[in-house]
């Protein structure tokens, strides 16, 4: 008795899991920062705004450890602050995608342009002097 076989990767089947990928990242970092908007308002939404003085971001927000202890501390602008990190650690975790993907098509190539555009990414978001 003949078995059918499963269908090879293919580029649609990577396509689709990068759009849904995509899809998944935007939704949800929406959300968090939705989530941490309204728990922000609630909290000081009838403060009075003073606009003569910058206040720039506070120093507990500029690392991934004081953004975490703002998260679990359910404290609105450490919430966003995580949204808008899921946001660009979305298009990173598309690239990581691809990296599996055309390594399941060993498409040797494209495993090596994907794995420099991810290390120029890193990069560019953890070792040029950033705060993450």
């Amino acid at each position: 008795m003949a078995h059918p076989e499963t269908p090879a990767f293919t580029d649609q089947k990577l396509e689709t899991m990068v759009g849904n990928l995509l899809r998944a990242g935007v939704s949800l970092s929406a959300f968090v920062v939705m989530l941490g908007g309204v728990i922000y308002l609630v909290r000081h939404g009838r403060s009075p705004a003073d606009y003569r003085v910058f206040r720039g971001e506070p120093s507990d927000l500029k690392s991934l450890g004081g953004i975490i202890h703002e998260v679990f501390g359910l404290r609105g602008r450490g919430i966003i602050q995580f949204g808008l990190l899921l946001l660009i650690a979305t298009p990173v975790a598309r690239v990581a995608l691809g990296i599996w993907g055309f390594a399941a098509e060993r498409d040797r190539m494209y495993v090596l342009f994907t794995c420099i555009v991810l290390a120029v990414l890193l990069y560019s978001l953890l070792g040029a002097g950033s705060a993450f």
